[in-house]
């Protein structure tokens, strides 16, 4: 079990960097090659030639480009100087750099927006996890009833619908017509308990409707596959009763699947829930990659980016864990 958990750990290093490195050299690289000065992007077309000069050395822009990326991944852990000769500026551990726009650590950035994509992806992970297991097993076990029928048909339009159509209706209703819920212009840590869960409940179902009706599907298919194998005979015909059945054997069995749809689905929310928070104008990840791109702010963008190469791997190294307790087949070597 350790020397498996430390040759995941391994791997998730080195897909991050990889990651990094590709986004690096396409953000940072490709507009040099097509002839786009970075450090005009920076400080706007008006600066003089002087000081476009003392912005190339200060960011290192002239460097080669595997000394760019070594100084930007060394100030992850240890801080980095930017400095032009006189002119030095500081950034702290853990360094991702400055946004070329506001001029604020992009950490600090990461730090404000994380616990609003957070909790939307969290929060919304339950709902539809819940929802979409029960009513994937209920219509197993009810297979070709009318409760069959009406769930799957609910769940296409559930898979149907983008995300950003529903958002809108939801919030035509619920917000603007009958006002049954407020939504927050802005989201903070020093907020209540309850301005948040007035904020992210319509998001939360709005998502979890979407993503619900996948698992309601994928968990039909995989428990009517289950259901039809030898030791599921078995267990009844040694006498077991139908909940022991489903729950300690088939449910059991169909998790596996479900864990590895779950663990990509919950990284890339956690790496920003682009149209979610777009819709609903919630200051999280999501919606600060979208106005980085915009802006083309280029230490943003990467800074988003690597949250989101982080939090995939996470995300899915535990998923790999959770199988060995999940299904007693799956034995990690």
């Amino acid at each position: 079990m350790l020397a498996y958990l430390i040759r995941r750990l391994f791997a998730v290093v080195i897909m991050v960097l990889i990651v990094l490195f590709a986004t690096f050299t396409i953000f940072f690289m490709l507009p040099k090659w097509a002839g786009q000065d970075v450090a005009v992007l920076f400080a706007g077309k008006a600066t003089s030639p002087e000081a476009l000069d003392g912005i190339r050395i200060k960011l290192g822009l002239n460097d080669p480009l595997l000394v760019q990326f070594w100084d930007f991944v060394k100030g992850i852990p240890l801080g980095r100087d930017y400095t032009n000769g006189g002119d030095v500026t500081h950034c702290p551990a853990p360094c991702f750099g400055y946004s070329f726009r506001t001029e604020v650590p992009v950490w600090t950035t990461l730090k404000q927006d994380a616990p609003i994509t957070g909790a939307l992806a969290l929060g919304a992970c339950v709902l539809w996890l819940l929802g979409g297991v029960a009513t994937g097993v209920t219509s197993a076990l009810k297979r070709g009833t009318f409760w069959d029928r009406a769930a799957m048909t609910t769940a296409l339009g559930g898979v149907s619908l983008p995300v950003f159509f529903t958002g809108m209706v939801a919030m035509g209703i619920f917000v603007h017509t009958l006002g049954w819920v407020h939504i927050a212009d802005s989201l903070s840590t020093d907020d209540s308990i309850g301005t948040w869960l007035q904020t992210l409940i319509l998001p939360w179902i709005v998502l979890a409707f979407l993503n619900a009706a996948m698992y309601a599907r994928l968990t039909r298919a995989t428990m009517l596959e289950i259901l039809g194998e030898d030791y599921i005979r078995t267990a009844r015909a040694k006498g077991l009763g139908e909940s022991a059945v489903i729950t300690r054997h088939a449910l059991r069995s169909a998790m596996t699947p479900i864990l590895t749809v779950f663990g990509l689905d919950l990284g890339v929310l956690l790496g920003g829930a682009v149209l979610t928070e777009s819709t609903f104008n919630l200051p999280g990840l999501g919606l600060e990659a979208v106005q980085a791109i915009s802006n083309k702010d280029l230490p943003v963008i990467l800074g988003v980016t690597l949250f989101a190469a982080l939090a995939i791997a996470v995300a899915n190294l535990v998923v790999d864990l959770l199988y060995a307790v999940i299904d007693p087949r799956v034995r990690l070597g």
